[in-house]
């Protein structure tokens, strides 16, 4: 009998070790079939886009990489004071150009050439034409000022708004160690039917010249301002980085209009959840629900939540994402179902590499799927073609292509800072390992586009 129950022991353990066994190789395969499941259901869903796009002569013509050969000229005179604080003690690189205003390549990061709108010369072509980097000019001839905007394409007449600050004054340090900052002045506003002929609108949301405590008071900081439609109220609503000149503030700003051109009316401004916020943006999705993303925890992680029914606030909900990656100017948009946001690292005025991510859900987890820049060299790649993000616009006519749009800072001066658009198109599959257990879900590469000058077909 104890033989017996020695023996049926033995036994059950051995089953019981086979069971687990079994389960543990039961779960590995079915984490195989769900890698092998969603690899197949994503390649599914940018095939169909890649077939169309292939045979698009436009979309081949985006995606061919141009390069860029800059030579670092040698030392010639004093630098000035700002590259000689940050002046390092190894060997000049091109960052280090592009942020000393006496610079000798200072032409081609700013170059003095202008992109002229003439409808009449560019009458009988089926195209426009974009030159990142140069001064762009509205229908009266003088430099667009809509820097760290975002564009709102209004269906009821079906024209593009595009948002952003106006900093046509001095730049100046508020601080002997701080940010170079203009005073505020407003939002500016540009209208479109095209998406390349600009019209002035004027300042959308102006300044507070007398009123010292007011959010908007000259001497305070607006940023990042983003517009989009409520249908159910019937407001444009507006919301921008809030902040005073040491930036302690960090709060958000709500604004509304009856008008997608203004004048906006100012509500007022919170830390929304009672955190932080600097680099924002607001997102609005297929089923009307809006979100606020907003850089937070002293830039150490990104908050993201939805907005209420009429937009002016925020609701309870809310999600860290990108926790301690030190990522900011989000800038979210959506393909087939699938959230996408590229970001910056937080160099200040400086640039530095972007990074796209990608969800299922707005909520997370996302995952950072690499840098998506490509063309130019190294040193462009590396410094997201020495711009920052700050909107995504979809391409019309041609599905999984954008135009990403980007602000190439002059620390110098802000007024002259320039516009970096670029083509940006999601296709193809994910050319770099996920931080995802199993490499999975495999995501779409995201795919920025270096080009001296772009063409896209006109817009109807």
């Amino acid at each position: 009998m104890g033989l017996y129950l020695r023996a049926h022991a033995l036994t059950v353990a051995q089953a019981g070790r086979c069971s687990t066994t079994a389960l543990i190789w039961s779960l590995v395969g079915c984490l195989l079939l769900l890698n092998l499941f969603s690899i197949v259901r994503h390649k599914g869903k940018g095939g169909e886009f890649q077939l169309l796009a292939s045979h698009h002569p436009q979309f081949r013509e985006l995606q061919q990489v141009e390069e860029e050969n800059i030579q670092i000229p040698p030392p010639r005179g004093k630098r000035s004071p700002r590259a000689a604080k940050r002046r390092p003690k190894r060997t000049t690189t091109l960052i280090d150009e592009f942020l000393n205003e006496d610079s000798q390549l200072r032409h081609i990061f700013f170059p003095s050439q202008k992109s002229v709108i003439d409808p009449s010369k560019d009458a009988g072509n089926d195209s426009y034409y974009y030159y990142p980097g140069r001064i762009w000019l509205d229908t009266d001839g003088n430099p667009i000022q809509a820097h760290g905007g975002g564009i709102l394409y209004d269906e009821l007449s079906r024209t593009y708004y595009w948002y952003g600050e106006y900093k046509d004054g001095p730049t100046y340090l508020a601080q002997k160690n701080g940010l170079a900052r203009v005073d505020i002045i407003g939002v500016g506003c540009y209208s479109s039917k095209d998406l390349w002929t600009w019209k002035n609108e004027g300042i959308v949301l102006a300044a507070q010249e007398t009123n010292e405590t007011h959010d908007l008071h000259k001497s305070n900081v607006l940023e990042r301002p983003k517009v989009i439609y409520n249908e159910k109220t019937g407001k444009y609503v507006m919301w921008m980085h809030i902040d005073d000149a040491n930036y302690t503030k960090a709060s958000v700003g709500v604004a509304i209009s009856d008008n997608p051109d203004g004048p906006f009316d100012y509500l007022g401004s919170q830390r929304p959840h009672g955190y932080e916020s600097r680099d924002m943006t607001i997102f609005k999705d297929e089923d009307g629900v809006a979100y606020l993303i907003y850089s937070s925890e002293d830039n150490s992680e990104l908050h993201i939540g939805p907005l209420t029914e009429d937009y002016l606030n925020v609701t309870s909900v809310m999600r860290r994402i990108l926790v301690g990656q030190r990522r900011e100017a989000p800038a979210l948009f959506k393909h087939r179902g699938t959230y996408y946001m590229i970001t910056s690292g937080c160099t200040g005025w400086a640039p530095n590499e972007a990074l796209a991510h990608a969800a299922e859900s707005i909520f997370g987890p996302w995952e950072t799927v690499g840098n998506p820049c490509i063309g130019g060299n190294k040193v462009f790649q590396q410094t997201t073609f020495f711009a920052q993000s700050t909107f995504v616009l979809p391409l019309p006519g041609l599905p999984g292509s954008f135009i990403f749009m980007a602000d190439r800072w002059n620390p110098a001066d802000l007024r002259n800072s320039r516009y970096v658009w670029l083509p940006l198109i999601v296709a193809g599959p994910a050319d770099q390992p996920l931080e995802f257990s199993f490499g999975f879900p495999s995501w779409s590469r995201v795919s920025i586009y270096w080009h001296r000058k772009w063409r896209i077909s006109k817009v109807e």
